[in-house]
């Protein structure tokens, strides 16, 4: 598992009493599992409730999970969203932010299970959704919105000065296939 950290120039801070952690892994099939362990001291977090699984746009605006990938030496990328409502969505770029477009594939059949201070999500990206190459530079990353409706912003490592997933800088777990 790998802790993701809190961007740290927003006002107030993030939530207190948090540890977001994410894991990733080839499966037989050549898809890309991922893996999430939220805790929290007390539910701070405004979580989604599950829903109908199914593509949606927008689920970075709540609490959502993301995962983005590029293959070697390419500046095209995939950007994964991942709700506990168990909806997601997909995008393909051909460069930095250049005019995602949907990235049609299989639901990824998102499991989330929570309690009062924890919540566990696992999904599975198709193999056919991943761009080409390897090693895939992945970037695990979170929206988590508290009940006060304030966004924080979580992941490995945040390389502007401002939160932004999108950077390749930021892509720095290497797996190979």
């Amino acid at each position: 598992m790998h802790t993701l950290v809190p961007f740290p120039g927003l006002a107030g801070g993030p939530p207190p009493r948090i540890d977001l952690q994410m894991a990733t892994g080839f499966i037989a099939d050549g898809a890309l599992r991922i893996s999430v362990v939220l805790r929290v001291g007390e539910m701070i977090l405004r979580i989604p409730d599950a829903g109908v699984p199914g593509v949606v746009d927008g689920l970075w605006r709540h609490t959502c999970f993301e995962v983005f990938v590029q293959g070697e030496d390419a500046p095209a990328y995939a950007e994964f969203n991942l709700s506990p409502s168990r909806q997601w969505a997909a995008y393909r770029f051909s460069g930095y932010r250049d005019q995602g477009c949907a990235l049609v594939m299989p639901d990824p059949g998102i499991e989330c299970v929570r309690d009062a201070e924890r919540l566990t999500l696992a999904a599975t990206l198709s193999a056919s959704a991943l761009p080409p190459g390897s090693p895939l530079h992945i970037g695990l990353t979170a929206v988590l919105e508290d009940t006060a409706g304030k966004l924080s912003y979580w992941a490995l490592g945040h390389t502007g000065e401002r939160p932004d997933f999108h950077r390749a800088d930021s892509f720095t777990l290497n797996l190979e296939r």
